[in-house]
């Protein structure tokens, strides 16, 4: 079983690596998150994400040398070849890995953790033209689906899942998943990891909130026919004048005739 940070531990206390230790973890833990990675050249040549973030270790460090002009050209460049925008201010943690990459965008004051796993499409965007803290926090161990947008200075803890195409704008605690436009908390995992490695990959077994809520009224509409069929035979009881109390009653209006007279 994997310790689970506590939320509060987004911001490390690890010493400053090298660009080079940095580089060796970033292509390495790609064996770890996506079983089509055969080897390390493969990874190096072919994977998009892996070379984003690499721009974005060389970018960031020009960025706080105070070498703007010049980490915004190298993340220009690094956003032409694949097509991810990462912004040279963003805080990248270790072991990023950006699968399949395409239109990924992460905004100058975003916050990502350790071990973060991001798919095609997610932003990390912001939202308000004030140079302040605008862009959200990512916590350790996640995990964001395909198409998803985290908006806002918001913070999401350690081992949190967004699912595919949802729209985050509220803080989302830890080890929790999130559906939804906007995003809602359908699951929470308290401090249980289901994958022994630290990673949930498991995001195909989001639950179906929409799903759910159909078969509960499918299954209330099948409870109230019943009860509307046991209802019905019993009216039809009382109406055999058989079995009726007043069937004296209905028996002298039967026998009873009217004449008219002209």
């Amino acid at each position: 079983m994997v310790m689970v940070m506590p939320n509060n531990a987004i911001k490390h206390a690890h010493k400053p690596q090298s660009l080079l230790a940095q580089w060796i973890e970033d292509v390495h833990c790609v064996f770890g998150r996506d079983p089509a990675a055969h080897n390390v050249w493969e990874i190096l040549l072919t994977y998009s994400g892996v070379h984003a973030v690499l721009f974005h270790r060389v970018s960031h460090r020009l960025w706080r040398a105070n070498w703007r002009l010049t980490a915004r050209l190298l993340g220009a460049f690094s956003k032409f070849l694949t097509s991810v925008d990462i912004h040279p201010g963003a805080t990248i943690g270790r072991r990023l890995f950006i699968d399949h990459a395409l239109g990924v965008v992460i905004g100058e004051t975003a916050e990502v953790g350790n071990d973060v796993t991001l798919y095609h499409g997610v932003t990390l965007g912001g939202t308000t033209w004030h140079k302040i803290k605008r862009h959200p926090t990512l916590g350790d161990n996640v995990l964001v689906g395909a198409g998803a947008k985290i908006l806002g200075a918001i913070t999401l803890g350690n081992n949190v899942r967004v699912g595919a195409n949802s729209v985050v704008v509220k803080d989302v605690p830890p080890c929790c998943t999130v559906v939804g436009i906007p995003g809602r908390i359908i699951q929470t995992k308290g401090t249980q990891i289901q994958n022994p490695s630290g990673m949930d990959l498991n995001h195909h077994l989001i639950p179906d909130p929409v799903g759910k809520a159909i078969a509960c009224l499918v299954e209330r509409l099948d409870e109230l026919e019943a009860k509307q069929a046991a209802t019905s035979v019993d009216i039809e009881k009382e109406e055999n004048c058989d079995s009726c109390e007043a069937e004296t009653i209905c028996a002298s209006k039967q026998t009873s005739t009217v004449v008219i007279r002209p």
